[in-house]
């Protein structure tokens, strides 16, 4: 993941900061509880697509 990238994406539902999971190739809002995927090189910021994050997740 290119992190001049990460300065300019935004969650697409509060606009927030997204943070990379590098482990699980991921883009994170904390706020949402929210981890959208990166498909080849490519997030894809779709809210349906995202997968809800677990409590422990967001720590």
């Amino acid at each position: 993941m290119d992190h001049r990238l990460l300065e300019i994406v935004a969650c697409p539902v509060c606009k927030g900061k997204l943070n990379y999971d590098k482990e699980k190739n991921e883009l994170i809002c904390k706020f949402d509880r929210l981890a959208y995927p990166i498909q080849d090189g490519i997030p894809v910021l779709i809210e349906p697509e995202a997968r809800t994050l677990s409590s422990d997740e967001v720590k």
